[in-house]
């Protein structure tokens, strides 16, 4: 009963109860307005075809186009306004200007090893499209020579996690989407605690959205500990669009040597300490060398936008003359943003699709895409490449759930293989194809995740961890359910009427 109360009292149900509120009454007085005033009702409806009509001719994703013109003409009174309101996808200009203003701090700093890129394409030229991209648009080089370590399960990075933090003598930096207090993050804040008395710089940025399940003085308490902490754009009980864009990075960053990027969060869920779905699958990459550095620059330009400080980034460069690292193949750290218009993300899955040319092997938990990576999936099963894509069987969220399965029948149509964990969640993102070349990060194939998160990942090529990446996906398939398009043809009518219906939304989900 306690805990049942105490929902009614917390963050999250104030923020969203606020928010209701206010756009009822906004609604309200628009209501009571408009059929009080003809003139302004016209205006409103005649506002919402104009709304439209930009809509159809803006260079932009043809599904978010079309969620927000259905939503618009089905609610012409309403639907124009609330598009000003939430559907923009314009960040505030405060955070673009900081953030692009902070980016280009780190550009100078990373520069690119010509000898290195001549390496890299010479030895395979369908490497330099997917490469050249990154470079070109994100700033952020191509290494060789970095040791990498695959976890195909949250319980295995967070122990190697601990064990490097142990470690730390100079610095630590984490930033993650969700942190939330437990055995996990608790282990972690122990040993962040005890670094900060051993002298070692200790900071930490999370997503104010992600971990608003947070006690209220966790801020607080972690800065009184001496650990400088940052909430990323705080939760707050208005009506404004930059709510929607959230830090969906999860980095941590240790003496500039050691670096982990992926799907794991730190909660319990994570590694199954706390059941919330079923068993949690997920996966994250441990870097050792100098791509770890295009980590710690992610890192800083986030800290210093949000610390409003500035400060030299060449002093959080590790020095690996008297013990190099020595490994083959390639790693391409990159990160994507919403302030430079720039869908990186997207790009560099479609252009590892369009690439493929044996087979690619996708696991995301959400499959809600547009038309270009649908069609670009299809155009690949129907020219022979073994397209296999893994979602979970358990949702966190039923309605999402019911876009990704939405897609399923023209996909096992044409040829691509639709597989469901069925022990539980499957959180993880990655791409591997070819034996060639796989991206593992924070992505999501998700409307939220291309055009409204800041996100980051890694391209690897012709590296060893493939090989790892690749047994990980073949030996979870043992755990899956194939979905077969004759099973698709069982759906109830009104199921995947629902389904459909959902879907003409899933950009606004």
């Amino acid at each position: 009963m306690r805990r049942f109360f105490g929902f009614f009292v917390s963050k999250p149900f104030t923020i969203l109860f606020m928010i209701l509120a206010e756009l009822g009454l906004l609604y309200y007085v628009v209501y009571t307005f408009s059929v009080r005033f003809v003139t302004l009702y016209n205006f409103l409806v005649v506002l919402s075809v104009i709304i439209v009509v930009y809509l159809i001719n803006r260079n932009d994703n043809p599904s978010y186009k079309l969620s927000w013109a259905v939503f618009i003409l089905a609610l012409p009174l309403f639907g124009g306004l609330t598009y000003l309101l939430f559907g923009g996808r314009k960040i505030p200009k405060a955070l673009r200007a900081g953030m692009i203003r902070n980016n280009a701090k780190g550009e100078p700093i990373l520069k690119q090893d010509e000898a290195v890129l001549e390496e890299v394409v010479a030895g395979d030229p369908a490497f330099e499209r997917q490469i050249h991209y990154i470079l070109r648009n994100t700033g952020m080089p191509v290494y060789a020579d970095t040791e990498t370590t695959y976890f195909p399960i949250g319980e295995e990075k967070f122990k190697a996690m601990k064990e490097e933090l142990l470690k730390a003598t100079k610095f630590i930096f984490i930033e993650y989407f969700i942190i939330n207090t437990g055995f996990m993050w608790d282990s972690i804040e122990e040993i962040l605690k005890e670094k900060v008395k051993e002298g070692v710089d200790v900071r930490v940025i999370y997503d104010d959205g992600g971990s608003i399940r947070l006690p209220r003085k966790f801020l607080y308490r972690l800065r009184i500990s001496g650990i400088k902490a940052y909430r990323f754009n705080p939760m707050s009980a208005t009506l404004a669009i930059q709510m929607n864009n959230r830090d969906h990075r999860k980095i941590c960053v240790i003496d500039g040597k050691v670096g982990f990027v992926g799907g794991i969060n730190l909660a319990d869920e994570y590694i199954n300490k706390k059941l919330r779905f079923g068993h949690w699958k997920d996966c994250a990459v441990m870097l050792k060398g100098e791509a770890v550095f295009s980590l710690t620059v992610m890192f800083l330009q986030f800290y210093h936008y949000l610390s409003k400080t500035t400060e030299d980034y060449q002093l959080y460069r590790a020095d690996f003359s008297s013990d190099p690292i020595v490994s083959k193949g390639y790693v391409q750290p990159f990160t994507d943003s919403p302030t430079d218009d720039e869908l990186v993300s997207e790009t560099t899955h479609l252009n590892m699709i369009n690439a493929a040319r044996s087979y690619i092997y996708i696991m995301t938990p959400y499959l809600v895409i547009g038309h270009e990576m649908t069609q670009a999936l299809i155009r690949a099963a129907k020219s022979g490449v073994d397209v296999k894509i893994m979602v979970p069987h358990i949702p966190d969220k039923w309605y999402v759930f019911a876009v990704t399965q939405s897609s399923y029948e023209e996909f096992t149509k044409n040829g691509v293989k639709i597989y469901e964990y069925k022990p539980g969640f499957l959180h993880s993102k990655v791409m591997v194809s070819d034996d060639k070349a796989a991206i593992i990060g924070t992505s999501n194939l998700d409307f939220r995740s291309y055009y409204l998160h800041f996100e980051c990942g890694i391209l690897f090529t012709d590296h060893p961890v493939l090989r790892e990446v690749k047994r990980d996906f073949v030996d979870t398939l043992q755990n899956c359910i194939e979905v077969t398009y004759e099973d698709c043809l069982k759906v109830n009518f009104f199921v995947k009427l629902g389904r459909a219906i959902l879907k003409l939304f899933s950009a606004l989900l």
